[in-house]
């Protein structure tokens, strides 16, 4: 496969020390600002540019090994930025990792890198075919699932989050598709007490990450 641009000064330090391997690094001012731009095609590469091996992926049932596992699984989230705000909160918290589905979804991009402060370069991220199959295994192998909905009557304190846990959400504006939603154990919202509808999903997912760090 193809090497992958990446940018962002965050981005390319944290892939320095990460899983993939970093084949050359384009600094400024020794290299002009404008073909910084050229190489990554974003003015926000902050004077660093890198290119570096594929984003490796890793076998969603590798994910589901681990005793006491949090995972987030994203149905359709399609901004990269989104997708990589929430990474950036799953390896902070702690989490197993994030499951993608592969189609109709953000992959992890140089977007999706920089969003994350180059976090996703230490978290486990899986694409899988279909995301209500996976949750059947994870329920299999002992995971509790749990969908985040805005119409739900249950706060994510009011259940129990502290044993082998999936957290899923929804894509923008849509929300948890009903295959993947009927795939859920239950579902949670966390409650509004403001005039704002809703909430962005990564801060709904961060919400939800470290309410089930602190049951734990």
């Amino acid at each position: 496969m193809a090497a992958q641009i990446i940018y962002g000064r965050r981005s390319v330090e944290e892939a320095e020390r990460g899983k993939r391997r970093v084949h050359r690094i384009w600094r400024a001012p020794d290299t002009p600002v404008g073909e910084l731009e050229r190489l990554c095609g974003s003015p926000d590469h902050q004077g660093v540019v890198a290119e570096v091996d594929p984003y490796p992926y890793v076998d969603p049932g590798a994910l589901l090994g681990g005793e006491k596992a949090l995972i987030v699984v994203l149905d359709q989230v399609q901004d990269p930025r989104n997708l990589g705000a929430i990474c950036r909160s799953a390896e902070f918290a702690g989490a197993a990792g994030v499951v993608l589905p592969e189609r109709r979804s953000a992959a992890v991009t140089a977007v999706a890198c920089k969003a994350s402060a180059g976090a996703v370069e230490h978290l486990d991220v899986a694409r899988v075919r279909n995301i209500a199959d996976w949750l059947a295994e994870a329920k299999e192998a002992g995971f509790w699932i749990w969908g985040a909905d805005a119409a739900a009557r249950q706060a994510p304190w009011d259940v129990d989050l502290s044993g082998p846990t999936v957290l899923v959400l929804g894509g923008e504006g849509k929300g948890i598709r009903p295959r993947v939603a009927a795939a859920c154990d239950g579902r949670v919202a966390l409650p509004r007490r403001g005039e704002v509808g809703s909430l962005n999903v990564s801060a709904a997912a961060t919400a939800l990450l470290f309410e089930a760090v602190r049951r734990r």
